[in-house]
């Protein structure tokens, strides 16, 4: 680890510098399953955005860490544009090597760098990267399970290639509107599949997803500061409107691919691909999200056959890893049962009641889980063919792992400090990989409470230097909205919330209904109206909490929050001008039938069908409201939330004659990784809450 090089330097800055603390972390690990080595991307320091290859591995029975590849001597600086839509949807914010593809063995490593692939060999000190050959710009290589081929997408086209052939094209784009081997946007942004293509377990060929967006809407993504730059199409799915048509293509190599057919009407959307053993399997959602159909893929004949169907109301959650199946072929998922997600084998549930088994990360013998039992907590387990529930770690910080034969790779963060731990266990011993991630100069101080019929969970920080007794404005600062949670056991989740707080306030985190970590019927509570259950429970958390703390001075309230948080913290100043008198809406959803289908209709369905729920969730019928102030902010370059959002609720406000602020962000997407932009943006939030709270 690395400290702040200016102990003088603010927190805002060097957050902002380190991208989050992110920089300089080591990530991306693939274990061998021999035992022997490693694989992971760590940039060189704690501001180094330029993420190199990395092998920890076991010599003379001890292990040691060594430098694969060093992305700075292969670096051009010029990516190609699907690269970075890619990362976009990935919210990635490092550069250099940012995801390698290892063969089955963790020998051969294929990666791209700024649109150029190569193959080294990670089993050998001082092995070259080897540039493979490629007709332009490629992203996603990935390689053979047996290491003798590369595949990756160019042009939206997929080809493959030998470490000293000429790529071989083996699907191509038959215009601009269709795409071969990457994730569809909705794929990518809501059903947490960030892949386009897949090898098959023995190596023989690779299933593909196609997409064609010819029927989906356009929105253009301009630059209003650079008024010379030519807007950007950009294909976006709103809730309502068609979505691209989906398809999977079975290509052998030396042979034609084949489309595997199935009801791309009544099933639009490809939700999970599994090709990790001879038979792939694959999950298909209804455009509700209320059912499933899971299909074995036939490769000797071309033809998907029907495994199981799944219905789930008013949605299915998807969890990482599942469905899949084991060595033996039974199916593994995790279902909702007895209020609870739970681990099922061939439909008969295998984790014990209580537990919520939020991903499966490795299917062996037993299988390995992260699970919560508090939803402050994220913990490990093995779990064996009888049911037997092993717990891996101790079920007091935030943990995550993964396992492949003889090795077990577990992080671990707590509420004692901002750094985490990554240890790999293997049976010649244990070892920590290091990190060059600094080190706050925040130690946030995080209280944490479960209040109200509700049981809310909940985080209360204050100012390092408080003095019990003296009032304190307060801020919000959730998340509230599905897929995250923000009250966990974790003290780096809490820098920002701390640096606020010591600038004079006390800082308030509460997950309400919709977060995940508590069970099905907690995240379904939103269903048909995703305003009126989060506001609640931020009133009735913010009001219990105040019974504990006095010092809450609830006649000076303020809420933040960025995306879902936006949205939440301007829903609050228009519907509950009483508790909250100030809000900072970041890259707010305004109105939701302006954002995608894959998310919003799976809350709230169709808006033809269901109107009212649309406009009892939407902002814009809630402008005349408004009578706190409100500081709304947008990156003119977000492709997720669009800056339409803002600029629709400005024109609301403006019309009802409601006095506002809007701050644009030229060039800026939904991240906001410029380092300038996100430094003062923390502190222009400060003066907006110091100016409309008070100064204490």
């Amino acid at each position: 680890m690395s400290d702040a090089t200016d102990l003088g330097e603010t927190f805002p800055r060097q957050k902002a510098a380190t991208r989050g603390f992110r920089l300089g972390a080591p990530r991306s690990f693939v274990l061998d399953p021999q035992g022997e080595r490693v694989v992971f991307i760590r940039s060189a320091g704690g501001r180094d955005p330029v993420g190199d290859l990395w092998c920890a591995e076991m010599r003379d029975g001890t292990w040691s860490e060594r430098l694969v590849c060093s992305a700075h001597t292969l670096a051009s600086g010029k990516i190609p544009e699907a690269e970075l839509a890619r990362r976009e949807r990935l919210r990635e914010v490092t550069s250099g090597i940012t995801v390698c593809s290892v063969d089955e063995q963790v020998r051969t490593a294929t990666f791209a760098l700024d649109g150029v692939p190569y193959l080294i060999d990670v089993s050998t000190p001082g092995a070259v990267a080897q540039e493979l050959a490629h007709p332009g710009p490629c992203i996603d290589p990935r390689i053979s399970p047996n290491g003798e081929a590369v595949a990756y997408v160019h042009d939206r086209s997929v080809f493959v290639v030998t470490r000293t052939g000429t790529p071989q094209l083996l699907l191509q784009a038959e215009s601009e509107d269709i795409t071969y081997g990457l994730a569809d946007f909705i794929a990518a942004e809501e059903l947490e599949r960030h892949r386009g293509f897949w090898w098959l377990a023995d190596s023989s060929g690779l299933l593909v997803e196609r997409y064609d967006e010819s029927a989906v809407q356009v929105q253009w993504i301009a630059d209003p500061a650079t008024p010379t730059a030519e807007p950007v199409p950009h294909r976006y799915p709103a809730a309502g409107t068609p979505n691209p048509i989906i398809s999977l293509h079975l290509a052998p190599l030396g042979s034609a691919p084949l489309k595997l057919d199935w009801d791309t009407e009544q099933f639009p959307y490809l939700a999970t691909v599994s090709t990790s053993t001879e038979t792939p399997l694959i999950s298909v959602l209804n455009r509700a999200q209320t059912t499933s159909v899971i299909f074995d893929v036939d490769v000797e004949r071309g033809v998907l056959n029907e495994r199981a169907i799944r219905e789930q109301l008013p949605w299915i959650t998807l969890i990482p890893g599942v469905p899949a199946v084991d060595s033996a072929g039974r199916l593994i998922e995790v279902l909702p049962a007895d209020g609870d997600f739970r681990l099922h084998r061939d439909g008969i549930a295998l984790s014990p009641p209580g537990v919520q088994v939020d991903a499966v990360l490795d299917i062996a013998s037993d299988i390995f889980v992260s699970y919560q039992s508090d939803p402050t907590t994220s913990d490990l387990a093995l779990i064996d063919e009888s049911g037997g529930f092993t717990p891996f770690t101790d079920g007091t910080g935030w943990h995550g792992g993964i396992r492949k034969g003889a090795l077990t790779l577990i992080s671990r963060a707590d509420l004692a400090t901002t750094t985490s731990r990554v240890t790999v266990q293997s049976p010649a011993g244990n070892f920590e990989i290091d990190s060059n991630a600094e080190v706050s100069i925040v130690s946030p101080r995080v209280r944490l409470h479960e209040v109200g019929t509700q049981r809310l969970r909940t985080a209360v920080l204050f100012p390092k230097d408080h003095t019990p007794g003296t009032a304190l404005p307060v801020i919000c600062s959730p998340y509230g909205g599905p897929h995250a949670a923000r009250v966990i056991s974790a003290a780096a989740a809490f820098t920002t919330e701390q640096w606020l707080a010591d600038q004079g306030f006390a800082v308030v985190v509460i997950d309400g209904r919709g977060t995940p970590g508590r069970g099905p019927d907690w995240e379904f509570a939103i269903q048909g109206n995703l305003a009126d259950p989060v506001l609640e429970d931020q009133v009735s958390g913010l009001q219990a909490l105040a019974d504990f703390y006095p010092d809450l001075d609830l006649t000076r309230v303020g809420i933040r929050g960025w995306s879902f948080g936006g949205y939440l913290a301007a829903l609050a100043v228009l519907d509950r001008p009483d508790v909250f008198h100030a809000a900072v809406a970041g890259a707010p959803v305004t109105e939701w039938r302006l954002y995608d289908t894959g998310y919003t209709e799976r809350y709230l369905g169709l808006p033809d069908e269901e109107s009212d729920d649309y406009d009892n969730s939407s902002l814009l019928t809630r402008a005349h409201k408004l009578t706190r102030p409100l500081l709304l902010i947008h990156g003119l370059a977000d492709d997720n939330v669009v800056a339409a959002h803002t600029l629709q609720m400005s024109s609301a406000l403006l019309a009802a004659g409601k006095a506002h602020t809007v701050l644009p962000l030229s060039g800026v997407t939904h991240m906001t990784p410029q380092e300038i932009v996100a430094e003062n943006l923390l502190l222009t939030e400060v003066e907006f809450f110091r100016n409309n709270l008070g100064r204490n």
